[in-house]
């Protein structure tokens, strides 16, 4: 089937939204918004309110406000868990390159050898080649001046520029079984496999937060694996679902817990989402008992 629709401009898709049932009180306001927010963006947020898939009807009632409210509540929410990220993101290659490099030297990255699968290997190895090669970083510049070999500068020069899914992908190819557990418990956590499957989930949560990706509802294709205990706070697993913001989130403030100790990550979450109805949070898999959970009391 060929796509035949053709494009629409401003006035046009809010006549299409007040057909639908949306209240809007100035139009001025409501032109001001869609040339800066787009219609096919703000769509993520008026669908909750939908009462029909097919027509596309709206909730009596249902106002632009509603939809913008719910616009900035996710822009905020992706703020917050951004900077939490930033904190992870740090500290696992910090604590990579110095666990790693203790034990198999300054260039473990580039040797095949210490490494599961080939491809994956290959891979990592390209994107550091080509994050190293387009890097004004001034080290990076600085050793290249006075070093042609090897050709990569040594792991904790390099791996300051890889991605976070490089990172990742790094981690989880290693062989070295004794040095991913010393990683992972630096985390306090009990096996490496929950740290790999954290990391996972969260570079796809980051990639949305960096992408300014909907993420307030979302369902997460990675889920982490939620362990029943820990030895630092922690959350009654059972009750939480992979699949849903609420684990993510979880797995986020765990790890910091290890990482920063006067992190205000947590407080902030909490006052903006005692802001949000009950129907809100269970949209992002929050049990109603939530915030009496250890981790986040």
């Amino acid at each position: 089937m060929e796509y035949s629709k053709r494009p629409i401009d401003i006035p046009e898709q809010i006549s299409i939204l007040t057909s639908r049932g949306l209240v809007i009180d100035s139009e001025s306001f409501a032109r001001l918004q869609f040339s800066n927010i787009s219609y096919f963006r703000l769509a993520s947020y008026w669908k909750p309110f939908e009462v029909d898939s097919d027509t596309h009807d709206l909730e009596k009632g249902t106002s632009l406000n509603d939809v913008l409210s719910l616009y900035v509540f996710d822009r905020e929410l992706r703020g917050i868990i951004f900077a939490a990220i930033q904190d992870v993101e740090i500290a696992l290659r910090t604590r990579i390159i110095h666990y790693f490099s203790m034990k198999h030297g300054a260039f473990w990255f580039m040797d095949a050898s210490l490494f599961s699968d080939a491809e994956i290997f290959n891979k990592c190895f390209s994107s550091l080649q080509n994050e190293v090669g387009r890097s004004k970083e001034d080290f990076l510049l600085e050793h290249f001046k006075k070093y042609d070999s090897p050709s990569m500068p040594p792991v904790w020069k390099t791996l300051e520029v890889a991605s976070f899914g490089t990172l990742s992908k790094l981690f989880c190819n290693m062989m070295d079984v004794s040095v991913k557990k010393s990683v992972a418990k630096s985390f306090g956590l009990p096996q490496y496999k929950y740290l790999e499957s954290w990391i996972r989930s969260i570079t796809v949560l980051r990639n949305c937060c960096a992408h300014h990706a909907r993420i307030w509802n979302r369902r997460f294709p990675l889920m982490p694996q939620l362990p029943r205990r820990l030895s630092l706070a922690w959350i009654d697993a059972e009750m939480a679902k992979p699949m849903k913001l609420y684990a993510q989130l979880s797995t986020i403030l765990y790890l910091e817990q290890s990482i920063v100790s006067n992190s205000s990550i947590k407080e902030q979450l909490q006052v903006l989402l005692s802001k949000q109805p009950l129907s809100k949070l269970k949209a992002m898999g929050f049990p109603e008992n939530w915030s009496k959970q250890g981790l986040w009391s």
